[in-house]
């Protein structure tokens, strides 16, 4: 009974200090996948949650596995793949494995380098499906280039001068973005990745500089038509036309720093250190602040790969997982456990 009784404890108190950095869905669009502060990594049910008679079990992860030694801080989907990263080594698990609740370690990728053992964190993953090459956002400020045929690191990607801690694809991945600590957002050319074509500053525009919060960039996406690049972070959220590299909006939300964004349709949806979820116009209008559980939001994700499954997941500081079913609310939370 005892032993029992301080598991329970363990078990609370790792609840009242947990994170959840990272989300993705699966490739069938049935499942979402989530990872905190403790290396682990939870599979929900989506079918299962969405149920019109669903109870409080069915909000639950189906499946609960070791992902990495410390911290995940990055979590995407690939067709055959759930690949994490984080404190340690880049992780991948065949899906086939997750789907029937047998998931093992299927390769691996150790980022240290030979001057230094210590394994940097991985704080961002980008996957081009066409290549096979897998990107990652090193903490030693460097991205790295992956070829997964091989499993070897083919390149690295250098000018940051601190933790580069967002990435996002261009022109059909053969441009890749960075956002750094430093304050910059670089832009690489995949073909000749030696040096950044273009670098962006936002702290240095007077419209977008908010030199109290800093410098550092936290969240980048680039809308469909490959024309406009939002960033964030101590500078404001801010639109930039890619081809005059200027900003042309600003998001307004004074002393929030902006961690997660995304393009959604005509609009656009972000989340950082309040307990809201934005949703703005393209001109930088506000249309709606949307109340959450999480004092901070880390990452939020839109199912694409499910029309029956559609919703909008966002994660942060708490170990509720909040589900938007039309976007506009607040549906309920699902609990990792």
């Amino acid at each position: 009974m005892a032993a029992n009784f301080q598991e329970i404890q363990q078990k609370q108190r790792q609840q009242l200090h947990m994170t959840v950095f990272c989300q993705c869905f699966s490739p069938c669009g049935k499942f979402l996948v989530e990872a905190n502060n403790f290396g682990k990594i939870a599979v929900f049910s989506l079918v299962s949650a969405l149920s019109p008679d669903a109870l409080e079990d069915n909000r639950k992860p189906i499946l609960t596995f070791e992902g990495n030694s410390g911290s995940i801080y990055t979590l995407i989907a690939t067709e055959k793949f759930l690949i994490c990263g984080g404190e340690g080594s880049i992780n991948a698990w065949s899906w086939s494995d997750i789907y029937k609740k047998t998931p093992k370690v299927v390769w691996s990728l150790d980022n240290s380098s030979s001057l230094n053992f210590d394994q940097p964190e991985t704080n961002s993953l980008c996957f081009s499906e066409k290549d096979n090459i897998l990107y990652s956002a090193s903490g030693d400020n460097n991205v790295y280039v992956w070829d997964l045929e091989t499993g070897t690191r083919k390149d690295k990607l250098q000018g940051h001068t601190d933790y580069v801690h967002c990435l996002t694809f261009r022109n059909n991945c053969q441009e890749v973005i960075s956002g750094s600590e430093d304050g910059s957002v670089r832009v690489w050319d995949t073909r000749r990745p030696r040096e950044a074509v273009h670098v962006i500053e936002p702290y240095k525009s007077e419209e977008c500089s908010r030199p109290n919060l800093g410098k550092w960039i936290g969240c980048v996406a680039v809308d469909p038509s490959d024309d406009w690049l939002i960033c964030g972070g101590g500078p404001s959220l801010t639109s930039w036309h890619m081809r005059s590299l200027s900003p042309t909006a600003v998001f307004s939300t004074p002393n929030i720093c902006q961690q997660s964004v995304l393009f959604h349709e005509d609009m656009v949806i972000s989340g950082g250190t309040s307990a809201h979820i934005y949703h703005w116009n393209i001109n930088g209008d506000l249309r709606s602040s949307i109340p959450c559980t999480q004092s901070c939001v880390y990452d939020i994700g839109i199912n694409t790969h499910s029309e029956n499954y559609k919703v909008l997941a966002a994660c942060g500081s708490s170990y509720k997982v909040d589900i938007f079913t039309n976007f506009g609310y607040r549906a309920f939370s699902l609990v990792f456990s």
